[in-house]
């Protein structure tokens, strides 16, 4: 059984930690967890020796500039947009931007509780969004049946390998292990990052995290929470790459690049205005599961964008099924 926070923790964590993220440790009101380790998703990563083979020099901030690179690239013979639709996680990471960009924090939260249907017409306009891009066979590596087809590592692989690489992919911070695994791009130089485009007013943060509890009371786990409460332990495994800290008060100087430097910061500057992933926070049945539930509906709508009440329907169904059993 999770233990509440002691005192000393409580105190690290109220001071180092913005109020969002507080509030994803508690329990009506009880703080029992430390999000140590944080996640970006609200990226889009690109292929700098594309954008320049194109004539681009500005990275676009808008949907509406987003689509325009996109065909821009495309007309210039590079595959646009890289997408991992046979990974449906990526997909609801999608979906997730833009609508929370588009609708808004407080509709995301009723979405994200099943207190909104997915037949509301904020639902609608979002899938509507998604299809000027999922529609267009010709922005797309591949088609729509190449991005159904590509998990999400050859997502990260095609656009940054290959005779005619994909010129950008979306996903969040980890797409660097991606990278520096499994290609000889250079993050930083051969490719760079900007935040995924506004849709509405603002562009979107979507985050995801692993937080830290103590299952026993004790001493010894109450010490340790403090510590990752720390900035002190932020630094450290910043220090060490591979992570994003949402620790407000650690010193951003402490990560090893500027890009996760950059990333990072996004993360912080967000306030309490990022969300956590939707598809996270429902039940599994709906929103983390292969082949059923979010991430089915939603590579079916890939395969078919035109279709957006019947993909509105399948995911209401789905929903309530899901919600009603949780």
């Amino acid at each position: 059984m999770a233990q509440a926070l002691g005192a000393e923790a409580k105190a690290q964590l109220d001071k180092n930690f913005s109020q969002g993220w507080r509030d994803l440790g508690a329990v009506d009101g009880q703080q029992y967890g430390v999000y140590a380790k944080a996640a970006n998703k609200s990226l889009i990563w690109y292929n700098t020796a594309a954008f320049d083979a194109a004539g681009i020099t500005e990275t676009p901030k808008t949907w509406k500039d987003f689509l325009a690179t996109a065909q821009t690239l495309s007309d210039a013979g590079s595959p646009a947009v890289s997408v991992g639709g046979a990974d449906g996680w990526t997909l609801t990471d999608w979906f997730e931007n833009v609508y929370l960009s588009q609708a808004g924090p407080e509709k995301y939260d009723q979405l994200a509780q099943h207190k909104l249907k997915w037949t509301d017409p904020s639902v609608k306009q979002a899938l509507t969004t998604l299809a000027e891009l999922w529609g267009k066979d010709e922005l797309l590596a591949g088609g729509r049946k190449g991005a159904l087809d590509t998990d999400f590592p050859k997502s990260v692989t095609q656009a940054f390998t290959g005779d005619t690489p994909a010129a950008m992919v979306y996903e969040g911070d980890f797409v660097t292990a991606n990278i520096n695994a499994d290609t000889k791009a250079k993050v930083g130089t051969d490719a760079k990052v900007f935040p995924f485009p506004a849709v509405g007013t603002d562009s979107p943060v979507v985050s995801g995290g692993d937080v830290a509890v103590a299952l026993k009371d004790g001493k010894g786990a109450q010490a340790l929470l403090t510590f990752l409460a720390s900035t002190d332990a932020a630094e450290i495994w910043a220090a060490q790459g591979g992570i994003l800290s949402p620790n407000k008060e650690m010193d951003q100087g402490k990560y090893k690049d500027d890009v996760t430097r950059q990333i990072a910061k996004a993360l912080i500057d967000a306030g309490d205005n990022f969300r956590f992933d939707m598809s996270d926070q429902a039940p599994a049945a709906f929103g983390g599961t292969q082949g059923t539930g979010e991430w089915k509906d939603l590579q079916d709508f890939l395969s078919n964008p035109g279709d957006v009440a019947g993909a509105q329907r399948k995911l209401e169904a789905d929903a309530a099924k899901a919600y009603g059993s949780s």
